[in-house]
This record gives structure tokens, C-alpha cells and sequence, in this order.
């Protein structure tokens, strides 16, 4: 007969393996229990969707995921500083388009390519976008990041007015043009054109567009600047008129945010922009032109060929972080990525697509009615309207002084322009 010692022994023993085979199969459901990721993000408005699915991208792996939100200029400068200094402060960064050189010159982050391979068919990436998966993490033979928030550039404008005046929405630059001359009526309070002027990232980055659109180039044939090309300085003096008798008071000193919010106030029949922003206009908490707005292409320069500017974000892995935390970093882009979550990301606000199945999803499509026109765009997308080159940054700051002096009267624009080039030559 068994003593009681001996069977108080063999209970202790089973539920020290009940225990193991309890915490074995709690590690294979949550893979990454105890491991904790640091986001660095944009904050842009996908940034508190991010913070508010974190805990559920816990509950399923068990790693934690706390979303750090900065400034566009303080998240280059914290996360660059923390590439130099090999601190791996951030685990994940999302990355703008246009960084997509920096970070590949230099061996910021991991190449992600062998795993989009290992993982094609997880990922789905017959379903995402070509010029989304290139231009937004893609730079020569290396996946700095993967994309996660695709932005389309295009026409926001006010049906009302435009119907009010026999108009179409305008298919070239040159009709947006003579139709904000002919929309604008400062004693109404009505202005026919806004973009942003504020000197920096946020001027030259509209200007850049509105150039390309334009038939300009920033680059030459031999990936050179050509700052002050005749087509550039034809396009910037365009541009410094219509800030001068077609824009809000103001406007010079507007972003993103000041750009946005003066067509959601009804101050301005026509808006080039970024899709991300569309959902605003639908919303009666912050918009007072709902029910009179609609989207369309942007314009192109008569006779271009059909191109249309592509912008976002791609997440990138911080090249100097312990494996583990990669493992878990690279599930998080999937996960975040994966058909539903992403589905519930975008209703949840984010303004960020990314797959063809989100354009016919009928919940998105009964939210979000522009998702037609962001297929256009991204299907004949151009990501390449700020070159993804290293000296890009650069690039931008001095594109961003010279624009913002010509809007402001303090230069002409083929004397700033050519200053430019002087100053961007010294980068090559």
C-alpha cells in the first residue's frame, strides 16, 4: 500500500508538470510574454489608433507596446540621434516616405527583405498596393520598413461653390489655377487656393508637389539638383501669386494643421492634400462643410502623364535591438497589418490604407465614400516627388527657407531658387 508521503509526492509531481505543460502552452499563445516595445510615432492621426490597439496586440502576444507621439521634427531628431548613438531607445519608428535613403545609406534599420519573403504569403502582398510596397520602405536592393499607412495626394473641394459658379472640379493645373482666381472673393471671406507656407518641412513638401504637378523636377536627368530649372522657377512664381491673391491672410505661415482646418472652417473652395485628412471633412465635431465637400484626382499639368503623388509611412525595426525584440516587432507589423486589423485600424480613424480589398470593403466604403479616388491614386501612384535620396533632409531645409522667403516677398523666385542650388550642389 502506498504511503501517504509517497502519493502527497506524486500529487506535487503532477502538478509541477501540469504547471510546466500550463506555462509551455501559455509561452506558445503569447510568444513574447515579458517583452516590452517602444514606438516611435509620427503624430499624424493614426497615432492614437495605435496607442488604443497596443493593448490588443498584448492580450494576443503577451509583448507590451508603448507608443511614444512626437512632432514630425522631434521624432527625426530623437530617432536619428538614437541610430547614431547605437542607444536602441526605440524598437519600432515609423518612418516617413522620404527617409527611406537616410536609413538605408546608413544601416539604421533591418532589411526586412528576407523576411517579407519567409512570410509573402502571411503578409498577403498580392493585396497591398506595388507603389505602396516600394515607395514606402523600399530603397535599392533593401526593405528599410514595411508600409502601414499609405497617404494619396488629392483635390479636396467645396461642390457648392464651384457648382455655384458653373464649375468642375479641375482636371489640370492650369484650370485649378484660373479657378482660384475666379473662386476667391476676399470680402465673402472666400479664397479659391490654400497650401502651406510656414517655412521648414511643411512649405516645401506642398511646394515639391505642386511643382511635380507643374512639370518641375528638384532632381535633374543625372540625379542631380536642378533647383533652379526654368520649369521650377515658372512653378514657384505660380505658386507665390496665388498665395498672394488667391489664399486666406495667413496662409504663409500655415502647416499641415492650419491648412486643414481653414477648409474645414469653409474658408476655401479647393485644397490640394493628403488623404489621411478626408475623414475630417465628413465629420460635423470639427468640419462645418459637411454634406459640401467632395474628393477627385489631383490635377496634372496639361498633357502629363497620369501620375499622382503617393506619401506615408512604413514601420521600421531599430537595427541595434536584441533579437527578441525584433521577433516581436516584425509580428507587430504584421499583425497591424494583417486584412482585419488593419479594417478596424482605418475605422477607428486612422485615415492610413493600404490594401485593394480595403477600396471595396462596404464598411469603409459606407465611412469613407472618397476610397474610390484613393485607388485611383495609388494604382498609378508617384512616390518619387521628394526624392527618397540621403540628401533629402537637407534638401528640404533649404527648399524650405528659400520657397517660404519668395511667398513672403523677401526674394524673387529664380534669385531664391538659385541660392538654392548653390547651397544643394555642395551636398553631392
Amino acid at each position: 500500500m502506498q504511503s501517504i508521503k509517497g502519493f502527497v509526492k506524486e500529487i506535487m509531481i503532477a502538478g509541477l508538470v501540469s504547471a510546466s505543460l500550463a506555462g509551455a502552452a501559455a509561452a506558445a499563445d503569447k510568444p513574447f510574454e515579458g517583452v516590452t516595445l517602444t514606438l516611435a510615432s509620427q503624430n499624424d492621426q493614426f497615432a492614437a489608433v495605435l496607442a488604443a490597439l497596443a493593448p490588443k496586440f498584448t492580450e494576443q502576444t503577451g509583448a507590451v507596446l508603448k507608443v511614444d507621439i512626437l512632432d514630425y521634427g522631434s521624432l527625426l531628431t530623437k530617432t536619428t540621434a538614437d541610430f547614431v548613438g547605437h542607444t536602441g531607445g526605440y524598437d519600432l519608428i515609423t518612418m516617413d516616405i522620404v527617409w527611406s535613403g537616410q536609413y538605408a545609406e546608413n544601416g539604421y534599420t533591418v532589411d526586412l527583405t528576407d523576411w517579407i519573403k519567409r512570410d509573402a504569403a502571411e503578409l498577403q502582398l498580392d493585396d497591398i498596393y506595388p507603389t505602396l510596397l516600394n515607395a514606402l520602405g523600399h530603397y535599392g536592393d533593401k526593405q528599410v520598413a514595411f508600409p502601414f499607412a499609405g497617404y494619396a495626394n488629392v483635390l479636396a473641394y467645396r461642390k457648392d461653390q464651384f457648382d455655384g459658379a458653373g464649375l468642375s472640379p479641375p482636371k489640370t493645373m492650369e484650370e485649378l489655377t484660373a479657378d482660384a482666381y475666379k473662386l476667391t472673393d476676399p470680402a465673402q471671406h472666400h479664397y479659391g487656393f490654400v497650401a502651406n507656407g510656414q517655412k521648414g518641412p511643411a512649405v516645401a513638401q506642398d511646394w515639391m508637389q505642386f511643382n511635380t504637378e507643374m512639370g518641375g523636377s528638384i532632381l535633374g536627368p543625372d540625379g542631380k539638383p536642378a533647383l533652379n530649372s526654368d520649369a521650377n522657377v515658372k512653378s514657384l512664381t505660380v505658386y507665390r501669386d496665388l498665395f498672394q491673391k488667391a489664399a486666406p491672410p495667413g496662409a504663409v505661415n500655415y502647416d499641415w494643421g492650419g491648412r486643414e482646418e481653414s477648409f474645414r472652417q469653409g474658408l476655401v473652395a479647393q485644397m490640394q492634400t493628403w488623404s489621411v485628412g478626408a475623414p475630417g471633412y465628413y465629420d460635423p465635431a470639427i468640419s462645418k462643410i459637411v454634406g459640401r465637400v467632395a474628393i477627385a484626382p489631383a490635377p496634372r499639368g496639361a498633357g502629363l502623364p497620369q501620375l499622382y503623388g503617393i506619401g506615408g509611412w512604413g514601420l521600421a525595426i531599430n537595427a541595434d535591438i536584441k533579437d527578441k525584440q525584433k521577433e516581436a516587432a516584425w509580428a507587430f507589423i504584421k499583425w497591424l497589418d494583417s486584412p482585419a486589423v488593419h479594417k478596424e485600424f482605418n475605422l477607428m480613424g486612422a485615415g492610413s490604407f493600404l490594401r485593394k480589398s480595403e477600396m471595396t470593403d462596404p464598411d469603409l466604403l459606407a465611412k469613407f465614400p472618397f476610397l474610390p479616388v484613393i485607388a485611383v491614386t495609388f494604382e498609378h501612384g508617384d512616390g518619387e516627388y521628394r526624392p527618397r535620396i540621403p540628401q533629402y533632409p537637407q534638401i528640404q531645409d533649404i527648399l524650405g527657407t528659400a520657397v517660404n522667403s519668395v511667398l513672403v516677398g523677401n526674394a524673387d523666385p529664380k534669385a531664391a531658387l538659385d541660392a538654392a542650388q548653390q547651397a544643394a550642389v555642395k551636398l553631392f
